[in-house]
């Protein structure tokens, strides 16, 4: 019988291929990443990470950044590309960011399976 793990899936066989790491980007929040670059004049991808503090405890990061780092994950979407180092992908993966305008407020929004809790803000999350 194989070994459980924690959430109660089978344990993968040895050397079994592990699923492909995932972060998905909406082609309007490529959209507005793409003019971003082009109104700062800056060229390369965009680096999302996640960082200690926030209201919740932990803080989406993202900013410019002229290439991968050696062990960055990259993801492509058309021309837009983004960077997230491999702590960060724990708590990203499977994430979707994506533009909403409203009246209120507009900006990037992440959706994230891994937040339990989300503060009213959208920038700080728990997991």
């Amino acid at each position: 019988m194989p070994e459980l793990t924690q959430l109660g899936a089978p344990a993968p066989e040895p050397g079994a291929a592990q699923p492909a790491k995932q972060i998905h980007v909406t082609p309007k929040a490529a959209q507005k990443i793409r003019e971003a670059f082009a109104r700062e004049g800056v060229a390369g991808g965009l680096r999302l990470g996640v960082l200690g503090g926030g209201c919740s405890g932990l803080s989406y990061q993202f900013k410019f950044a002229p290439e991968a780092r050696p062990r960055d994950h990259v993801f492509e979407f058309g021309d837009v590309k983004v960077f997230v180092d491999p702590k960060s992908m724990l708590f990203l993966d499977g994430m979707t960011l994506d533009w909403h305008d409203s009246l209120m407020q507009s900006g990037f929004v992440f959706q994230n399976p891994h937040a339990t809790k989300s503060c009213g803000c959208g920038t700080s999350f728990s997991a």
